[in-house]
Parts: structure tokens; C-alpha cells; sequence
């Protein structure tokens, strides 16, 4: 174990499903393939952001706070799962969304009300604009006696990756998978830069795929590699230079953006559902998954080093995303959007 002096607020008390995708192996021609099942978690459906919600909420609890404030978008899986972990932990919390309360957005944001949270939508304002109202709440909160903590610091989330490393690391040996490759959704870095310095602290038994889903190439790096120095920097531990690692960076599946299905995202999504029975949904898995598929049916990855996926969940938010499938559509040969 290594030595990380932050508090961590346990929510995951098992390690996630190693699995093999025995069906999809039979489909593509290639085994084995491997997936880290971290959609498969206790709360809230399961997702990436519980391992950086055992961080955020020791940060939380150790400052004495008694209400959570998280931001995002209605279908926001931070947000979800912030609900639902606050709840774990005893602490209110109010959801910021920059967003308008029509029905579809209402519908998307149904579970953080369930958790028990206070949903506020602030309208259509960007993220700056949404951070300093999130700020200002959290001043008034603080006038009314309470003590607030925002969720969403980069680096102390990251650390819930840099477990999840040591994780499959672990797995990957103890079931005796030669995991060599391993591919996750390139985004907003918390997830991957915790991931990739977790690997470095382990000598790098894996080579890392991070298939863009937000950013270019130039602007993904970067924050990733901020992440991962303000990391070596925060717990004190050696690791490597972000330079001398070997990352690889895959474009081919942003399509328009993020946000905007490809015709092979929602490939994906399909494939997985009648292969494997795993869901995806269409902003961060599907094209994640689409880019592992890509990966091995190239030989990109060579044949003999096997490869993993990591699901890292959001499963929650396909039951709002029925307007984003086309493919089905056509398939059907009738609307699949709810009230079409």
C-alpha cells in the first residue's frame, strides 16, 4: 500500500470485477480482452467518481463540513454520485446545474433529489460563470453558520485513480490476466492522471490508452500532465517525469465533440449490450469502448499483450440519451426518443 497521508471516507470495500468479455472476444476474433468493471460498485449505480468521492469526502469531513456543493451538468455523473455518497456520509448537499429546469433536464437530474439533495439549476451560464456561484453560495452558507466543502479538486480526486492502478495491478496478478494495455476515456484528467501515477509508482506494468472524448490531443496532455505533477507534488512520492512515460493519445473517436455520438460509439453501445450484456452510455463509455474495439481489431495493440477497458460508468445517464441513438432508430424504423 503506499503511503498517502489524505483521508479517505471508504465507499468501495471490495475491489471492482476483473472480467473477461468472452462473447466479444468471439465476435472481434481476438481473446483475451478484459474489462475493469467499475460501473459495478455498491452507490449510486457505481462510477469513476466514487473512488475520487472517498478523497474528496475525507477532505470534507476532516474540515469539519456539513454540507457538500457539487456542479455540473443535469446528467452529470459527479453529481449523481456526490448525492449519493453524501448520503453514505451523513452530509447534506446541493447540486448546481448550469441549466435551465425543463422536463428533459428535470428527468436527468431525478436521481440527485432522490439521494436527498438540494438540486438548484442556474440557467444557461458557463462553467466560470457556475464556479463563482457555486462560491458565492458557499459564502452565504457559511453566513448562515453552516460549513460547506466544494467538491471537485483535481488533485485530491485523483488520488482515488492512483488506488484504482494499485487495484488491477493487483488483480491482473493474483487471477493470473497478463493485462499489458489498458484504455480509458481521455477527459477532464482527475481519472486518468491519478491512473497514469499510480502506474508510474508500480514501475508501469501497463502501457495507457486514453481515447479522447473531450479535448485535442495538445490540450488533454496538458491537463493531465498538470494533474500528474501537482500530484507527485501533494503526496511527496517519486515518481517519474510525465515526459519519459509512454501515453498514448487516440483522436479518432471525439467526432464533433464532446457530447456528439459517432456512428462508432454507438456501435459500441449496441455490440457491448448484445455480446456482453454491459451498458454504455453515449458521452464517455461508448466512444471509450469504440476506441478499445478500434485498438485491438487494428492490432494497434499487438495480439499478444493483452488488453483491458475500464468501465468507468455513467450507466445512469443512457436512460436520458434515448434522443441521442440514430442507428436503433433506423434499425426500428421508428423513433426511439421518449414522446417522439
Amino acid at each position: 500500500m503506499l503511503n498517502i497521508k489524505d483521508s479517505r471516507f471508504t465507499l468501495l470495500h471490495t475491489p471492482t470485477p476483473l472480467r473477461r468479455m468472452m462473447r466479444l472476444e468471439g465476435r472481434i476474433g481476438r481473446a483475451p480482452l478484459y474489462v475493469k468493471r467499475d460501473d459495478h460498485m455498491e452507490i449510486g449505480m457505481g462510477g469513476n467518481k466514487l473512488r475520487s468521492l472517498e478523497y474528496w469526502l475525507g477532505a470534507a469531513l476532516d474540515e469539519g463540513a456539513d454540507v457538500v456543493l457539487v456542479a455540473g451538468g443535469p446528467m452529470s455523473n459527479q453529481c449523481r454520485l456526490t448525492a449519493a455518497a453524501a448520503s453514505v456520509a451523513g452530509l447534506d448537499c446541493v447540486v448546481f446545474h448550469n441549466a435551465n429546469p425543463h422536463d428533459e433536464s428535470l428527468r436527468a437530474s431525478f436521481l440527485n433529489g432522490l439521494f436527498g439533495a438540494e438540486v438548484r439549476f442556474l440557467g444557461n451560464v458557463s462553467e466560470q460563470q457556475r464556479a463563482v456561484l457555486v462560491e458565492e453560495a458557499a459564502d452565504e452558507l457559511r453566513r448562515q453558520g453552516r460549513s460547506p466543502y466544494i467538491v471537485g479538486d483535481a488533485i485530491i480526486g485523483a488520488l482515488g485513480y492512483v488506488q484504482g492502478a494499485l487495484e488491477l495491478h493487483r488483480q491482473s496478478r493474483s487471477l493470473d490476466a497478463p493485462i499489458r494495455h489498458v484504455v480509458l476515456p481521455g477527459s477532464m484528467g482527475p481519472t486518468e492522471a491519478g491512473f497514469i501515477f499510480g502506474n508510474a509508482l508500480q514501475d508501469n506494468p501497463f502501457e495507457i490508452h486514453l481515447v479522447s472524448v473531450e479535448y485535442g490531443q495538445a490540450d488533454l496532455a496538458a491537463r493531465i500532465a498538470r494533474i500528474y505533477c501537482d500530484l507527485a507534488a501533494h503526496t511527496g512520492l517519486a515518481a517519474p517525469e510525465f515526459d519519459n512515460l509512454l501515453v498514448h493519445y487516440h483522436m479518432d473517436h471525439l467526432g464533433p465533440g464532446y457530447g456528439h455520438p459517432t456512428e462508432a460509439s454507438e456501435k459500441a453501445i449496441v455490440t457491448l449490450a448484445r455480446t456482453e450484456g454491459i451498458l454504455l452510455e453515449h458521452i464517455y463509455t461508448a466512444k471509450t469502448f469504440a476506441g478499445f474495439m478500434d485498438l485491438v481489431t487494428s492490432e494497434a495493440i499487438p495480439p499478444d499483450e493483452p488488453p483491458c477497458v475500464i468501465h468507468t460508468g455513467g450507466t445512469a445517464s443512457l436512460f436520458s440519451q434515448f434522443h441521442l441513438f440514430r442507428a436503433l432508430e433506423r434499425e426500428a424504423g421508428m423513433p426511439i426518443a421518449v414522446g417522439a
